[in-house]
């Protein structure tokens, strides 16, 4: 153990005393970014409340703010954005729409289905809680050199792509 340990190499030190045949550096990779992803949870979910926004209702207020004005969508079309199900869809639609944030009409080219749009108290919402979660992520990478966030993002963009291609075949 070195003066630079930190919880993981303390976790993995102790597992490989109990499985010395056991190749841990897997270990080593996925719990720093276990670690890192319950803190980037912790960051995001404080940057909405600075602005009174769940997270979920962030992720539907933000694909509506990334489509096209009048930024609009049908149901179907949020619930590929925010890969969440009709049920759980439909209530989000109705809550954010009790709170004035989006409003919801009949979709012009599909009687059956409505719209929901983004009103301009949930534009304003969604942009500030954006602006909120960028600097306080700006602040968490801090220590890293633009080289260094570079290199970073490269890995991340691999290690990601590898996820996606091997779902492909499930």
């Amino acid at each position: 153990m070195s003066i630079d340990d930190d919880e993981v190499d303390l976790l993995i030190d102790a597992w490989a005393q109990r499985l010395p045949d056991v190749d841990f550096a897997p270990l080593d990779v996925m719990s720093r970014l276990r670690r890192v992803s319950h803190r980037l949870n912790r960051l995001r979910g404080d940057a909405f409340r600075s602005v009174d926004l769940s997270i979920w209702e962030f992720d539907v207020l933000a694909a509506l703010r990334r489509a096209d004005p009048p930024h609009e969508l049908n149901p179907a079309e949020l619930m590929r954005a925010t890969m969440i199900g009709s049920g759980a869809m439909s209530n989000r639609l109705e809550n954010l729409t009790t709170r004035g944030l989006i409003e919801r009409r009949p979709n012009p080219s599909d009687g059956r289905s409505t719209l929901a749009c983004l009103t301009q108290e949930g534009l304003a919402r969604v942009d500030a809680a954006m602006i909120a979660l960028v600097s306080a992520e700006a602040e968490e990478l801090r220590s890293l050199s633009k080289q260094e966030r570079s290199q970073l993002v490269h890995l991340l963009r691999r290690l990601g792509a590898a996820d996606s291609s091997s779902q492909e075949g499930s």
